[in-house]
């Protein structure tokens, strides 16, 4: 297989000198200089208590464990973590309590999607506050038949404009039933403070077409699922955020280190047996699959909130043979 890929060398950055960054980004943006994305990131679940509270305790001991793998960063309130259940004070908090606990050399991008440019834009800044290092913005869709291209880009046109942090643009069709358009991919890939692109649609074509057409932007792409991640990097893709890696995040991490170092039978082989688990975790049974998932590999999934539903016992069983049949139980 004939891979090409500029890989940027990792250039870990302290939380003092993000901060530095943050508070000269109009210099730094001016410069042309972008935060670079590169590597995996789990989007952490959030764990509630019996009575649907945020449990903090386990969120903690979650993040502990996820400290000891080398992940480039943690993607906190996105899909997998259930944020259109969560109000904004336990959104902001929940990122504040990553902050404390993820090691300084780890990036933090926090969830800031919501439905009105307004509203995203003020969570956006609360974010920041309280110590994100970068924000996902995910496409807001409830009146998506009006969400064209001009609609969009205005809307994150104004979020960067205003956000203190770098932006990546999030397009999860899936579950927004809006595929962020080509065109406005394009425009926004201009904008100074718009860094990158989390595309969880999964067509690898429209990957390498996106990363080709902003290259001149030095714009990155993310992979957003682990069953598309080397087929991502092929095509140009920097990194990954991948709801399987909260479960197998050495394994993903693997992954990744296989495709930038370009051993590519290796990693076919290791990509082949992901994917079974990663469609289990995600299209096909969803965020009660990866939780219940969690459980078994040792960390803390337990339920969602409602109206989402566990499992039923045909459901996790069927969860059980996705994983152990590709050799991970």
């Amino acid at each position: 297989m004939q891979c090409v890929r500029v890989w940027r060398e990792l250039r870990p950055l302290c939380r003092a000198q993000l901060s530095a960054w943050a508070s000269t980004r109009t210099q730094s943006q001016a410069a042309g200089t972008r935060l670079d994305l590169s590597g995996i990131y789990p989007p952490i679940a959030t764990p509630f208590t019996a009575e649907e509270e945020v449990d903090y305790q386990k969120l903690e001991g979650n993040l502990k464990k996820y400290a000891q793998i080398p992940f480039r960063g943690l993607v906190v309130q996105g899909s997998n973590g259930e944020y259109p259940y969560l109000t904004e004070e336990e959104r902001v908090e929940v990122v504040r309590t990553v902050r404390r606990s993820l090691p300084g050399d780890k990036l933090l991008m926090a969830g800031s999607g919501c439905e009105s440019t307004r509203a995203t834009v003020q969570l956006t800044e609360k974010m920041a506050a309280a110590g994100a290092d970068v924000v996902l913005v995910v496409t807001p869709c409830f009146y998506k038949g009006k969400m064209d291209s001009r609609a969009l880009i205005q809307h994150f046109t104004k979020v960067a404009d205003s956000s203190p942090v770098p932006v990546v643009l999030y397009s999860v069709p899936a579950n927004t039933g809006l595929d962020l358009p080509l065109d406005a991919v394009v425009t926004l890939s201009q904008h100074p403070n718009i860094h990158g692109l989390k595309d969880s649609g999964g067509d690898i074509s429209r990957i390498g077409l996106i990363v080709h057409k902003t290259k001149s932007q030095d714009f990155q792409v993310l992979a957003g699922s682990a069953g598309f991640l080397m087929a991502a990097y092929c095509v140009g893709a920097v990194g990954g955020v991948c709801a399987l890696a909260n479960v197998l995040g050495r394994e993903v991490c693997e992954l990744e280190r296989l495709c930038v170092s370009g051993r590519w039978e290796e990693a076919r082989v290791l990509q082949q047996r992901l994917i079974e688990p990663n469609a289990a975790v995600t299209r096909k049974l969803g965020v009660p699959a990866l939780k219940q998932a969690m459980e078994w590999f040792g960390f803390h999934g337990g339920a969602c909130r409602s109206p989402l539903q566990p499992l039923s016992e045909a459901e996790a069983l069927q969860l059980k043979r996705d994983f152990s049949t590709n050799g991970w139980l």
